[in-house]
């Protein structure tokens, strides 16, 4: 099945924990509670989670970093089956691609080859928000 469930973006150092529900408008598929992880040896309770699950937080968040880093996440499901999924990502700066590539998640073994660990944690959020849209969680 083919399917094309695309999102906003979020910020590029949010961990995301909790799903709290909400729109598939929001970039992860739901609106999500979580940590900010500019500092990944100290992640903390965001000040604002708004600009967590929004992303584009550079200037309007004080602990965002002034690093030539991405400034956003975007996904998109690209094909679903009772196996896995593959979706893609695209992390852009200043409304511009930064990085970009697929992702295969097994619902058996998880993410193969595995991403670094925040972008495999909000890919993770945004197959848990398809799935649960579709009532397949």
């Amino acid at each position: 099945m083919l399917c094309y469930y695309t999102s906003e973006m979020s910020c590029p150092y949010f961990y995301p924990t909790e799903s709290r529900g909400g729109s598939a408008l929001f970039p992860l598929g739901d609106r999500w509670a979580g940590l900010c992880h500019t500092e990944p040896e100290q992640p903390a309770e965001p000040g604002d989670a708004k600009c967590c699950n929004l992303g584009y937080a550079r200037g309007q968040c004080a602990r965002f970093p002034d690093s030539a880093g991405p400034d956003a996440v975007r996904f998109t499901i690209a094909h679903d089956d009772a196996i896995g999924v593959r979706l893609y990502y695209v992390m852009e700066r200043d409304h511009q691609p930064f990085a970009h590539g697929p992702l295969e998640y097994s619902f058996e073994r998880g993410f193969s080859p595995r991403p670094e660990p925040l972008l495999e944690r909000q890919a993770l959020a945004y197959v848990e928000s398809f799935r649960r849209r579709k009532g397949a969680a």
